[in-house]
């Protein structure tokens, strides 16, 4: 089958290595260059995944190889210049979560590509196979209409190791212990737009936040009290549990007037009003990366079939805004 999407790549760092395994897994697309500022980690990236040029500039790179589309997998802090590089060469771009450092700033790149290219923001979480099943046993009436949830993500990344070392999530993404907005934006946007997803339009109603560990500049530990459609829950994470595993996934309890759902490391129970039990095995390791992969998948078939994208930057700034609403909360005031 011949290359229907020239994929160029704006960014080398620890994620861009799932954005190439879904691109190299998607047939009739090819990543055909990345730029990085880091010339060496282009470098390493380009040769183990076969591509034949390396920038250390991403306008450098649109100019050189002219490519069809713009993944963005650097950091936050340069989304804007690289948006709009893009949108003077007319291309079309996915960029990762989150659009920028702030509300206004994400508003300001999304006003400034309207109208002139096509921009999708890649929020993977709500890709993962796991919420997609949640998804469709709601649609299906498994649980009735859901009225509570509570979610939940406690891990100790961001604490000392036992024997010393770097915090584990610090290891993985250096850059986070001089966020001083850390848990909320770069983590739990995440769950606010699965919850989105899952239930409906947010509302926040109260939020509290601490750092615990001295390891970073923003908050490592969230509490928040929203509402999401038909249901009224709870978001409950913290990257500094002493004894907690050092990286930790979801757990999600959904209370409908039919029934009840549970996500947790054994997978996906399902208890109906009826008294029966069905039990959904999930391999949450091949879910991180599928994750990845429908979300990269999603994006080249709307470009290639001219549909709309899951995630535009408008679904994308209501769940900034949020976020802002948390640390406006988080800090004493009205969202």
């Amino acid at each position: 089958m011949s290359t229907e999407l020239r994929v160029a790549l704006a960014g080398a760092g620890m994620v861009s290595r799932h954005h190439l395994i879904a691109w190299s897994r998607l047939a009739g697309a090819e990543v055909i260059a990345i730029a990085d500022p880091d010339a060496e980690a282009a470098r390493r990236r380009a040769q183990e995944f076969g591509i034949g040029a390396t920038f250390a500039g991403v306008e450098e790179m649109l100019e050189r190889v002219q490519p069809d589309a713009l993944d963005v997998a650097a950091p936050m802090g340069v989304h804007g210049a690289i948006v709009a590089a893009a949108a003077r060469a007319g291309l079309p771009v996915l960029c990762q979560k989150p659009l920028a450092p702030t509300l206004a700033e994400a508003r300001a790149i999304a006003d400034a590509a309207e109208g002139r290219i096509r921009l999708a923001v890649h929020e993977n979480w709500r890709f993962r196979p796991h919420y997609r099943a949640i998804l469709q046993a709601i649609g299906e009436g498994a649980i009735g209409t859901p009225r509570q949830f509570a979610m939940q993500s406690l891990s100790a990344g961001m604490l000392t190791p036992a024997g010393g070392g770097t915090p584990p999530a610090l290891a993985r993404q250096p850059f986070m212990a001089g966020l001083e907005r850390l848990i909320v934006w770069e983590m739990l946007i995440h769950h606010l737009d699965t919850l989105g997803f899952l239930f409906g339009p947010l509302e926040i109603e109260a939020a509290s936040l601490q750092r615990l560990s001295p390891h970073v500049r923003g908050e490592d530990t969230a509490l928040v009290t929203l509402r999401a459609g038909s249901a009224r829950g709870t978001l409950f994470a913290s990257q500094a549990v002493a004894g907690a595993p050092p990286r930790r996934g979801d757990d999600l309890l959904v209370i409908g007037d039919g029934g009840a759902l549970r996500l947790d490391e054994a997978g996906i129970r399902i208890n109906g009003a009826d008294g029966r039990t069905r039990h959904l095995e999930i391999d949450f390791e091949a879910d991180y990366q599928a994750s990845y992969d429908a979300a990269i998948a999603q994006f080249a078939a709307a470009l290639t079939g001219d549909g709309p994208f899951e995630t535009p930057p408008e679904a994308h700034l209501a769940i900034l805004a949020a976020a802002e609403a948390i640390y406006a909360l988080g800090a004493g005031g009205r969202p």
